[in-house]
């Protein structure tokens, strides 16, 4: 292991230990920022022709650093239908927003970027609430929806009449969901898609809701078939986010973290007919990586298709701790 990935592992146990900062002290308000971006050539360094890696295909990536102090911990993900807009949260409550830029078919860079805080009920930011650890982000049909951790709460916004404006309004969950752990709470957040036996549902699932090889639990909310679910786990991944595909299928994105030996992550694909209350999903994964990839801290997902081709995106939480561990923004292609 290099000094500096030695340097990234250190960084995130450290980060990992410490306590939530609170960004009480940044005024609010929507401010531009000046993104830079360093283009990753090859996913794997070591093999820079590769391109197959298990079920995806490697397009492009970025590292990505701002101007602004707000900028970092990305923690959800979204892209337009077109691919064109990037919205990210990160997990001190602040909008990412922006338009993205590709040269000969690769990501190029990040314009018109904006950072701005998330508003709550009242109006005034979430990162002076106790609804600051926003965790994990899905917008569908105009209406954007957030995860809490440690609060154990989903929240809604009119991102088609607001945008970043929209203010907070509380989802009711499960008493179950209140239950969960206090840093292992809610972590991967999705819609089902149209055309699907529980259209229109959220799915929340728990980063790890019981011991090391227990599954974790999961939650329709709302829809034709309320309930919860369990997701095998297995070598020590921890879920960190999800993602529908068109046709039904739910994208697991998993992230481990050992001392010594750094992180990792993968990628499981779910059958959308084994979404339902009482299950126990499991299901094969598509790509596997670790600090032999270009990968960091992979905590947002987000699908969309590009000429029929279904494209995976993936983001990275630095725990704004620049220094030790980066952005990385990352386009993958399905292979169906």
């Amino acid at each position: 292991m290099t000094q500096s990935r030695r340097a990234f592992v250190a960084g995130l146990g450290a980060a990992a230990l410490a306590p939530p900062a609170r960004a009480e002290t940044i005024e609010p308000g929507r401010s531009p920022v000046s993104v830079s971006a360093r283009p990753i050539t090859a996913f794997e360094p070591g093999n820079p022709g590769k391109t197959r890696f298990g079920q995806l295909v490697f397009r492009s990536g970025l590292v990505l650093t701002g101007s602004h102090p707000r900028f970092g911990g990305f923690s959800g993900l979204w892209r337009s239908p077109d691919g064109a807009q990037l919205v990210a949260v990160s997990d001190k409550a602040s909008w990412l927003t922006g338009r993205l830029v590709r040269r000969d078919g690769r990501l190029a860079g990040l314009e018109q970027a904006e950072i701005a805080p998330v508003l709550g009920v009242s109006g005034r930011p979430l990162s002076r609430s106790r609804y600051y650890d926003t965790e994990a982000l899905a917008i569908q049909d105009g209406v954007a929806y957030l995860a809490v951790e440690r609060t154990h709460d989903i929240l809604r916004f009119d991102w088609g009449r607001h945008g970043v404006e929209a203010r907070a309004r509380i989802v009711p969950v499960p008493a179950a969901v209140k239950r969960l752990p206090s840093n292992r709470g809610l972590e991967a957040l999705g819609v089902v898609p149209a055309g699907q036996p529980l259209a229109g549902a959220l799915v929340a699932i728990s980063e790890r809701s019981g011991s090391e090889d227990e599954p974790t639990t999961g939650f329709i909310i709302g829809g034709r078939q309320p309930g919860s679910f369990h997701v095998v786990r297995r070598n020590g991944y921890d879920i960190t986010d999800l993602a529908f595909l068109p046709g039904g299928d739910m994208l697991l994105l998993e992230r481990w973290y050992r001392p010594l030996r750094g992180v990792g992550m993968r990628i499981r694909r779910i059958a959308g007919t084994a979404l339902r209350p009482g299950a126990r999903l499991d299901g094969p994964i598509l790509i596997e990586a670790d600090l032999g990839q270009e990968i960091d801290n992979m905590e947002g997902m987000a699908v969309h298709l590009e000429n029929g081709r279904t494209i995976i995106t993936l983001i990275s939480d630095d725990n704004f701790s620049t220094f030790l561990q980066r952005t990385v923004l990352l386009e993958f292609e399905l292979v169906q």
